[in-house]
């Protein structure tokens, strides 16, 4: 696991210095300054400012504050720095605290990471021609997550692009109540490798990663004080225009929290989804590629910052891209993504053994669904090859017609337990006609507490996604114990028996894009 971490880090560090390259060589234009900002308590923070050419110091142009992503230099935006200085702004971007050159220790998006952004934005006004009546803040990742809580505590923002980030972090690396370890373990290590990460972060992944349930408690208390959500009362007083970006594939922020965030805000806002994993979807942006992403994050500011009348507020303000075409579809609202409920039923009573892989899984994080972004080719598995013994298999019947997977899907179920904790992670695939399933979702659940041999209900929502059945293909709902990419928390010997009391009967609801 190591090892991985370390490629994986490197090979985003390389492509983060490569796309820096490009703008720097072409700073005679646009007037690019690497600046020292103090930050919260005089924290050092390495930082780069990018002027549109000829801007006098009597001008006054938009700001736009850019928090690096967790785990990269501060040159990672200076592609679209350069775009968004050649279109009238004013570009600042930071390397957050705690990494790289920047000072002081990871704090993970707390206190003193909010209160840096406000330091940047003061500094930007005095030392930039900056208006600070037109301010707005983006970023990728970590810069997401960071820009949705600075909204929250300055109400100088204005517009924010959050993109690949996350509004609650528990519902994020904790959903369903376990641990998504390949995430977590990707994020500690590459914080390790590129910053220094502070006692109480060095604590909390400890106890995370370790399955600490004494401190479970504490963990989710930490991540409350780090999640957008938290402050959704003061980002819709404030009334910031939020953009919201992510991929359906994600597998450290996954898309549902970001869809119950999205209904909640007030003020203006848009979300939009398309295939890919963690901040793939922004990538040949960051490289400063055509990217539909960063397109749309510039027609935001474009609006809500300088008042161009460019139609983005006219637009249907929830935009999806399926998994299975290339066109976008827009809706009034996410609610009305998955309007239309088509449920079938997981009859019958089915028992398995805990502990045991069954071959059903979810990939591995940021490579299997970036495969899928680009060539369509999600995890597969062969349905009726599938050990019974060690997995639970529910089919629906075969569609006469395409049936357009949209929003998120629920298994409701009764599960009866021979050990008082456990985890189950569920599969929905895509069946042809060979009975090859193709992943269209999937979701883990882990229990503690219960009474072995007594009946309990789970309700359980898969991540969220968009995905066409073909016509003649069925639905399958696969659960087993075991996934890579989390967490499981089943004694050795477990069993765990799926039923469909008459009084409360088992099912799958699956959310259906109208015709």
């Amino acid at each position: 696991m190591r090892t991985s971490l370390a490629l994986a880090v490197s090979a985003a560090l390389v492509a983060g210095t490569a796309l820096g390259l490009a703008p720097a060589a072409q700073a005679a234009d646009t007037g690019i300054r690497f600046v020292d900002i103090a930050g919260e308590g005089g924290t050092v923070l390495k930082a780069n400012v990018v002027t549109p050419a000829g801007a006098g110091p009597s001008a006054r142009l938009p700001l736009i504050v850019l928090p690096t992503s967790w785990a990269m230099p501060q040159i990672e935006y200076l592609a679209q720095a350069q775009k968004l200085a050649d279109s009238g702004y004013v570009v600042v971007s930071y390397n957050s605290r705690g990494f790289w050159q920047s000072g002081g220790e990871i704090e993970t998006a707390g206190p003193k990471d909010v209160a840096d952004a406000s330091k940047v934005i003061d500094w930007a006004l005095a030392n930039t021609p900056a208006d600070a009546g037109h301010v707005g803040m983006a970023g990728v990742s970590y810069g997401a997550g960071i820009s949705l809580l600075a909204a929250a505590h300055d109400p100088r923002i204005k517009a924010v692009a959050a993109l690949s980030g996350w509004a609650d972090l528990i519902e994020s690396i904790y959903s369903g109540r376990t641990q998504h370890l390949q995430a977590a373990a990707l994020l500690g290590g590459a914080g390790y490798l590129t910053g220094r990460p502070g006692p109480e972060l060095k604590e909390i992944l400890g106890d995370f990663l370790s399955s600490n349930l004494d401190k479970e408690d504490e963990m989710i208390a930490w991540g409350r004080k780090r999640s957008p959500a938290t402050y959704l009362d003061r980002i819709n007083a404030n009334g910031a225009a939020i953009m919201l970006g992510n991929a359906w594939g994600d597998t450290i922020f996954p898309p549902n929290q970001y869809a119950s965030f999205y209904e909640k805000l007030t003020g203006p806002k848009r979300l939009e989804f398309r295939p890919g994993d963690h901040a793939t979807a922004e990538a040949t942006g960051i490289l400063g590629l055509p990217n539909d992403t960063w397109t749309s994050a510039h027609r935001w500011f474009d609006r809500h910052l300088k008042g161009v009348d460019n139609g983005i507020d006219r637009e249907q303000p929830v935009q999806l891209k399926s998994r299975s075409t290339s066109g976008y579809e827009g809706y009034p609202d996410w609610k009305s993504v998955h309007a239309n409920q088509r449920k079938f039923d997981l009859g019958g009573t089915q028992r398995i053994w805990a502990n045991v892989d069954s071959g059903a899984n979810g990939g591995i994080t940021l490579l299997t669904n970036l495969l899928d972004q680009f060539l369509r080719t999600p995890p597969t598995v062969s349905v009726p090859l599938l050990p019974r013994a060690f997995a639970g298999v529910w089919q629906s019947e075969r569609y006469a017609t395409p049936q357009r997977v949209r929003g998120t899907a629920k298994v409701h179920t009764t599960v009866t337990s021979t050990k008082e904790s456990g985890t189950l992670v569920a599969y929905l695939y895509d069946v042809g006609p060979l009975g090859v399933g193709k992943l269209v979702s999937n979701a883990p659940y882990t229990f503690h507490g219960k009474t072995p041999g007594q009946p309990f209900t789970v309700d359980l929502e898969l991540f969220s996604t968009a995905y066409d059945v073909p016509a003649g293909h069925r639905l399958a709902l696969v659960v087993d114990t075991v996934d890579a990419l989390y967490i499981e928390h089943n004694p050795t010997g477990a069993q765990l028996t799926f039923s469909s009391p008459s009084a409360d009967p088992s099912y799958v609801s699956v959310p259906l894009r109208e015709k």
